[in-house]
């Protein structure tokens, strides 16, 4: 067991198990940028455990062969149970969470969710898969970051942490920025620009450089649309999308006592 978190608040807001079979693998990751920062302010403690540790031979053994033949290995039972409920003898948690390509797909609104609990192990698979006796009795949810499969389920795990802390009070110096990241408003995110204004010959929106603040953000709601349409139509079913730009626009050219026409966006 491991962690790297300097605990300078008495009480984080959430803590986060990790139980693996090679914790070296998200170590790192989890202890740099925002996520090493929320650990070292005691925003959040996040401690990995290595299954090998709950083994129960002298080679420490933690999977063995499938039930029915067949090719891989299996998580076996034994270390699985004994380092969760020993977790769970210690303190409650919200959820046991087992990273798999069958779970529930992560998506921004679970990652929300999930920001709002105060304690969550994430079970990390590895070889084959895991013993389903494992996900019959502890695993509460199961959670997927996409339609892919990887060596182990603990880069998953890093993955679903990163996206849950950065939600968390006092994980970013800019509170507001995860409220505006794609997904938060059901959309992708607009295009960013920093200095240099004109870099070889690429200006630019005028928009962005003029200071009038209600043109800027009705010019990133407008991007922000179109860019959906464009990359992720199917975050559009089943709503009316409005090219804000074109909307206004369209007030322009009205004459007083006309009917509008329709500026909607067809996405269908």
């Amino acid at each position: 067991m491991t962690t790297t978190n300097a605990m300078m608040n008495s009480t984080p807001l959430m803590r986060i198990d990790i139980v693996c079979a090679v914790p070296q693998v998200v170590e790192q990751v989890l202890s740099t940028s925002i996520i090493g920062r929320a650990r070292e302010k005691g925003v959040v403690e996040i401690l990995l455990h290595n299954l090998h540790d709950y083994a129960t031979d002298r080679y420490r053994h933690i999977d063995d062969t499938p039930f029915g033949g067949g090719a891989g290995m299996i998580l076996s039972c034994e270390p699985v149970f004994s380092c969760v409920e020993r977790l769970q003898s210690e303190r409650t948690y919200d959820d046991v969470i087992y990273m798999t390509p069958d779970g529930e797909q992560l998506t921004q609104p679970l990652a929300n969710r999930l920001s709002m609990k105060h304690n969550l192990i994430l079970l990390a698979g590895h070889y084959k898969g895991i013993d389903q006796r494992i996900r019959d009795v502890l695993v509460t949810r199961e959670v997927s970051i996409g339609d892919y499969v990887l060596t182990g389920g603990e880069l998953p795990a890093a993955v679903l942490a990163d996206a849950v802390v950065r939600l968390l009070p006092g994980a970013m110096g800019d509170a507001e920025s995860a409220l505006n990241d794609s997904f938060q408003t059901g959309l992708l995110d607009y295009p960013h620009y920093t200095r240099p204004a004109d870099f070889r010959g690429h200006v630019v929106p005028d928009v962005l450089q003029g200071g009038n603040h209600a043109e800027i953000e009705r010019w990133r709601e407008a991007e922000a649309y179109r860019k959906t349409l464009q990359r992720r139509p199917d975050m559009l079913e089943g709503r009316p999308v409005v090219d804000p730009l074109a909307a206004k626009n369209k007030r322009k050219r009205t004459k007083p006592g006309s009917v509008p026409g329709d500026t909607e966006v067809s996405h269908g």
